[in-house]
């Protein structure tokens, strides 16, 4: 089955309100961006972080002897096509390009498709292509939504089919990904990862400027985002909070879509930290900042988030930027069950054994022994008639 281009089209001018004659483009053909030196650098310097922390993530190769001629490895493979999705609704997002196709480059990814939404003018944010191209992105498809995800899935006429997709989204991407992994198109996503999530833990020594800001930060994502105060302890001026909230709020360009998620967010009052990290684990959020007095020693307490933000000195953006962590984190609590993009995410381990003539001989008979009690007669077989030949062999080389 082939998603087909004229449908990407009419989706295109319908969703994203642009009409287009190509929807993708080989990112090799494109010309260069220029970008203000400030940007390029914050860019690059993002860019250096991102790489440095994923490139740290390579697993040494290990063989392990377990039996006397019984050798085992385990050994990875870069899944060969993937598609990265980059949000670009309501806000442009080079800073996910960047999480996103860092790690693929670095895995070795051969066919990397990076889907964001196009502005009026039919052209992909200059950013975004800075980063894409930096990072080694072979193809753009200039398309948002479910139906960017299921051009990925599927494969158009233009559009390369690949077999895993990345990224965060609106709930219908969240959905697009969920339902296409269980579907004949054959792909696998790398977590549920929708609408942005932060909850804060502030006791008496936090700053209310900086405590604001930080819940501010994720409301401003969207109005379905969703923000949670955890109040540890007493002493906490949580008045001077919500003033700065709204002063703060007032300023913001995106102060409306922020007030919209701060409509159906709320405040937990925990008795002390322990309580409060309870709470969080329950909650399992995808971003957890921890703006207490001494943070770092809570951090063996934390259980389910997708990263964590130790310290007043450490707010939420870096992360979101450029400390060199992985922005795309699971959503919904499935923090409990997931781990964010990382390099493992574009990698596939096969394990490797090999049996010398001694180890089959020392090995086989437990194996024969096995495949009798389950009855797998021809699993037994390709053991004894091996073991047979290394027998007559050894009797012959003794005449």
């Amino acid at each position: 089955m082939m998603f087909r281009k004229e449908a990407m089209l009419h989706y295109t001018a319908k969703f994203d309100k642009v009409e287009l004659e190509k929807i993708v483009e080989n990112v090799s053909e494109l010309p260069d961006p220029m970008l203000d030196p400030a940007i390029k650098e914050a860019f690059d310097v993002a860019y250096d972080n991102i790489y440095a922390f994923h490139v740290a993530q390579k697993s040494v190769e290990k063989s392990v002897e377990n039996m006397k001629g019984v050798k085992c490895k385990r050994v990875a493979r870069s899944i060969s096509s993937v598609g990265l999705y980059v949000p670009g609704g309501t806000a442009v997002l080079p800073s996910t390009a960047l999480m996103l196709s860092v790690p693929a480059q670095i895995a070795g990814c051969k066919t990397v498709v990076l889907a964001t939404p196009p502005s009026h003018d039919g052209n992909i944010c200059k950013e975004v292509l800075y980063c894409a191209k930096k990072a080694g992105v072979t193809h753009i498809l200039k398309a948002g939504g479910a139906q960017a995800i299921s051009a990925m899935a599927w494969g158009t006429e233009s559009c390369p089919k690949v077999e895993k997709i990345f990224g965060p989204g609106n709930q219908y991407v969240t959905a697009a990904k969920m339902i296409l992994q269980n579907s004949e198109a054959m792909i696998s996503i790398d977590m549920p990862a929708g609408p942005s999530e932060v909850l804060v833990i502030a006791d008496r020594n936090s700053n209310p400027v900086h405590v604001a800001s930080d819940l501010l930060s994720q409301a401003e994502h969207g109005p379905d985002s969703q923000v949670v105060l955890v109040v540890s302890g007493d002493g906490v001026d949580l008045k001077a909070i919500e003033e700065e909230i709204s002063k703060q709020c007032q300023s913001l360009p995106r102060g409306e879509i922020a007030l919209k998620a701060l409509s159906h967010s709320y405040t937990v009052f925990a008795r002390d930290m322990v309580e409060a990290i309870s709470f969080s684990n329950l909650y399992a959020p995808e971003h957890l900042i921890i703006n207490v007095k001494d943070a770092e020693k809570w951090e063996s307490f934390i259980e389910n988030a997708g990263s964590v933000f130790l310290g007043q000195w450490t707010p939420e953006s870096v992360g979101d930027y450029a400390s060199g962590t992985n922005h795309v984190l699971p959503t919904y609590g499935y923090a409990r069950m997931y781990g964010g993009v990382s390099l493992d995410s574009f990698l596939k381990y096969m394990t490797v054994q090999s049996l010398t003539e001694e180890g089959l001989t020392k090995l086989g008979p437990y194996v024969a022994a096995m495949a009798e009690v389950e009855g797998l007669e021809a699993h037994k077989r390709a053991v004894t008639l091996r073991l047979q030949d290394i027998e007559a062999r050894q009797v012959s080389g003794m005449r």
